[in-house]
């Protein structure tokens, strides 16, 4: 047993000793412990995790998240476990994760089970779905949030280290208000969403919940990155704030609809940045709340209806009737209102970037006020308007997010939170502020830069030339394929040197290979590849995740006399052949 919540925590336990399967145990007995039934949809039974928990001890322990426990929303798919959408009749069993799941298993993270949301995504309250309410952990009566209620709620119960939501409108910081959590909402497209139910699929965002910014950072490092057969995804250079003095805006009206404690929180949230060097700046929010409104009034619920309209004409019966009333109201949008929709949009795109001259991020309440759960349920539209007052136009405006604790009300019972928000591209960098802000361990690490390098032969783990990495002090980032554009030889040896591969790309009758990705501190990396002998050499090697990486390449003259093994897959396939 442990008492271990967050990744370095985990970790910790496991380098000490801890083996995946007793991770699951040690899960299992905390699902039975907290008795949610709401909590999650799906939840194999313990063969199932078994088995996973396998599979990841066969993994490199020194991988990022190894054994590290995590739940996902089920709207974001997982092989061979159903994906409901918050809808029994909707449900689908997908053949492949989706590819941030992905990415988080072949980091080693050990997945346990896939959590309660409001059904499609649609709501911030978490009181919208057949499964019933997934229990806030502070207080059963108040809200968990939505629409990422359970993932929420798994990891303030302490269940899981992390979890995956989805973020449209504010599903992945409402509900880390509410149970005292990090929520990043990421950068529009930095996260892939393919294999993620959409909502509105031009908007929506995989989020990240945890104990700690430092934490996300960790699940960012793992689940960034572009992928080409995602059509939002995009290639994200992180940024700074802009200034080593940041300059922050402060909302000259806010509206916290009559509660009588978050105006208080929200005030000393702003002397917390102003005690970490922060300058505080009014600034007139109004073109930010305009975009706002256009959610809701706008092309795009009639995105929603696209995307899960045809289900809902089939079996009206089958959707929760908030949700319905919802996506039914989108019926009648015509193509003209949408453009013109979109015009003012950018409208006020462009007036918005008057006041982001002025300030570095934004500090904003993430939600206006609490509610308890019966007043949701009595006013479940004008509640959920007031929860979204803060948060509805920042996927519109592309504005990456993170949601941070900042105090408790109703007498030091229930948590309430702030939102820290920046333009595109400034995700770890409000992570690293969040960090400060919560007084948790930096998320940036030592100031270092460590440079990546993809190998495919004799410098993969445990072959003949690893050591030259090893000795370098490399760090594996990642495991898996290049995209399907190269060929692989086989040089014959000589002169000393054992057989080599030769990696040659070709579009038009590549392959995909195995490859690793190390790390190394800029220093090694350069003794490294000054010992590369000819015809090898270091390029730009392109990943099946679409992320290209400096790696070994060879010269054409390479494949001279050399074999093609390309039906391999890869040297160590050829090696043990």
């Amino acid at each position: 047993m442990t008492a271990a919540q967050t990744i370095s925590e985990w970790r910790a336990a496991l380098d000490a000793g801890l083996a995946p399967e007793d991770v699951v145990r040690e899960v299992l007995r905390r699902i039975e412990a907290w008795d949610d039934p709401a909590l999650f949809i799906y939840l194999p039974d313990e063969a199932v995790l078994m088995a996973e928990a396998a599979r990841v001890a066969g993994l490199a322990r020194d991988l990022p998240l190894w054994g590290v426990p995590f739940v996902v929303k089920d709207n974001i798919d997982v092989a061979g476990w159903p994906t409901t959408a918050g809808c029994p009749d909707f449900a689908y069993t997908p053949a492949t994760d989706a590819t941030v799941v992905a990415r988080l298993r072949a980091a080693g993270a050990l997945l346990i089970g896939k959590t309660n949301l409001d059904q499609f995504a649609t709501g911030l309250v978490g009181t919208r779905s057949p499964y019933g309410v997934a229990r806030n952990a502070f207080d059963a009566a108040y809200l968990p949030g939505g629409s990422s209620s359970g993932s929420a709620s798994a990891v303030a119960a302490g269940i899981a280290a992390f979890s995956l939501g989805t973020d449209t409108a504010g599903s992945g910081r409402v509900p880390a208000a509410f149970q005292e959590l990090i929520g990043w909402k990421p950068t529009r497209g930095r996260l892939s969403t393919r294999g993620v139910v959409p909502a509105c699929r031009a908007l929506d965002c995989v989020s990240v919940f945890s104990r700690t910014a430092a934490d996300a950072a960790a699940v960012l490092r793992v689940a960034s990155g572009y992928d080409a057969a995602d059509a939002f995804s995009v290639k994200v250079a992180d940024a700074p704030l802009g200034r080593e003095s940041f300059r922050f805006g402060v909302p000259a009206e806010l509206d916290f609809a009559g509660d009588p404690d978050t105006p208080t929180l929200f005030a000393q949230a702003v002397k917390r940045l102003e005690s970490l060097g922060g300058v505080a700046v009014s600034i007139d929010l109004t073109p930010f709340v305009e975009a706002a409104k256009l959610l809701y009034e706008g092309p795009w619920v009639a995105e929603r209806w696209a995307a899960v309209g045809d289900f809902v004409e089939a079996k009206p019966e089958s959707v929760h009737p908030v949700t319905r009333k919802i996506l039914e109201g989108s019926k009648g949008w015509d193509a003209a209102a949408t453009f013109r929709a979109q015009y003012r949009l950018r409208e006020l795109a462009r007036e918005t970037e008057s006041v982001w001259r002025n300030i570095d991020l934004l500090l904003l309440p993430t939600t206006p006020r609490l509610y308890t759960v019966d007043q949701v349920l009595l006013e479940p539209i004008g509640t959920n308007a007031t929860l979204g007052r803060y948060t509805n136009f920042m996927n519109l405006l592309d504005l990456c997010a993170v949601a941070v604790p900042a105090g408790r009300a109703r007498e030091g019972r229930l948590p309430w939170g702030v939102t820290l928000a920046a333009p595109a591209g400034r995700d770890l960098a409000l992570l690293e502020l969040a960090s400060r802000m919560s007084d948790g361990e930096p998320v940036a690490g030592p100031k270092t830069h460590r440079i990546p390098v993809a190998v495919c032969g004799a410098h993969l783990e445990g072959l003949a030339l690893h050591h030259q990495l090893a000795e370098r002090g490399a760090v594996l980032r990642w495991k898996g394929e290049t995209a399907p554009v190269y060929r692989l030889y086989a040089m014959p040896g000589g002169g000393g040197l054992p057989p080599r591969p030769a990696l040659v790309r070709d579009e038009a009758g590549g392959a995909p290979i195995a490859v690793e990705v190390w790390e190394l501190e800029a220093a090694a990396f350069g003794t490294f590849v000054a010992g590369i002998p000819a015809p090898l050499g270091i390029g730009k090697v392109e990943l099946a995740t679409g992320e290209q990486v400096p790696g070994f390449i060879a010269e054409p003259r390479a494949v001279t006399g050399a074999e093609e093994i390309t039906s391999y897959g890869g040297w160590r396939a050829w090696l043990a052949r």
